[in-house]
């Protein structure tokens, strides 16, 4: 019998923050074999307790997953931290206004974590996601590759979407990144989008039609804006990011090295002076982030993807560190 990489074994995963977001990850982990146990960490403990209860009910229809509400030592061992824990976006509110509430949540409660699973990757998703990504990792003092935020992966999962209702092709088959930050200043690659290989100026031309360059704006967009229709009409979104978090997740535990749209730290690229968390394509495995794909892009790309840079390196310097 074959033996599993110590990359493939089922693993411990915490969850921080039993909210939407939080008990929706912790839910679409049920599903995969590649996680055998999820400790769920909660200011609000009986909150904590009844999501691990409900988990478990339904984990009971599915396969053994040890579901708990735990404390900081019930961190030991674990391989994945998944940070969910902050203030909620509300409507009207941008997700960098979040920063300053959110920013004192993981300096309070990301260290103590730590020292009970010091190897482990912390994977930020609470927002503005970017700037907590940099934050963790200052604080942490993990290297550079073991913190990632959810970053873009939802953004660029939209993008396609978008792209594929507009196109009338499988979702699977529309490749597209957006880039930058997770907010407002993101960056659509629209200079690298394609159906199968196949540009979308090309696809076009192959069709007979110029509507391409009518509704570029339309779904950046629309892109852009998702988040905030999402939670006018219901207050929070859960189910997306959620899967997102889990594809990261799975290209961490199978050391996949998938290319997805993660925040981390980066400097001296495109032209960005210094350093800043921000999204790019970049290769996740079992050592986090472990590479980042340089994707070239056109001279519009770079400088919104520059300012984009600026706009968080602003924000994360009014932090005191």
């Amino acid at each position: 019998m074959l033996q599993q990489s110590p990359a493939q074994r089922p693993a411990k995963v915490v969850i921080v923050g039993a909210g939407f977001v939080g008990s929706s990850t912790a839910f679409a982990l049920l599903f995969s074999p590649l996680v055998k146990e999820i400790v769920l960490i909660d200011i609000n403990k009986a909150k904590a307790e009844g999501e691990a209860m409900d988990l478990s009910h339904a984990a009971s229809l599915i396969r053994p997953v040890d579901v708990y509400a735990g404390e900081p030592a019930d961190c030991k061992d674990a391989e994945i931290i998944i940070f969910t824990a902050g203030a909620n976006q509300k409507p009207g509110e941008s997700r960098l206004q979040l920063v300053h509430k959110n920013t004192s949540i993981v300096r309070e409660t990301l260290p103590e974590l730590l020292e009970h699973c010091p190897d482990a990757l912390v994977l930020m998703v609470a927002n503005p996601v970017d700037v907590l990504t940099y934050v963790a990792w200052k604080i942490s003092g993990l290297p550079e590759n073991r913190v990632l935020g959810s970053g873009t992966v939802l953004d660029s999962a939209r993008f396609r979407h978008l792209l594929s209702q507009r196109l009338h092709i499988d979702t699977r088959n529309v490749h597209g990144y957006v880039i930058g930050e997770h907010g407002d200043t993101e960056v659509p690659v629209w200079s690298r989008a394609n159906v199968a290989g196949v540009g979308l100026e090309e696809f076009y031309l192959l069709h007979g039609t110029n509507e391409e360059q009518e509704f570029r704006e339309q779904i950046s967009n629309q892109v852009r804006k998702a988040a905030y229709e999402i939670i006018e009409r219901k207050g929070v979104t859960a189910y997306g990011v959620s899967l997102a978090i889990s594809r990261i997740i799975s290209s961490i535990l199978r050391d996949e090295h998938g290319v997805l749209t993660v925040s981390s730290v980066v400097r001296d690229l495109y032209g960005i002076e210094g350093e800043v968390a921000l999204s790019l394509p970049c290769l996740v495995g079992s050592q986090g982030r472990e590479g980042i794909l340089a994707i070239p892009l056109g001279s519009k790309e770079k400088s919104a993807l520059k300012h984009s840079a600026e706009t968080l390196q602003e924000i994360i310097s009014k932090i005191d560190f």
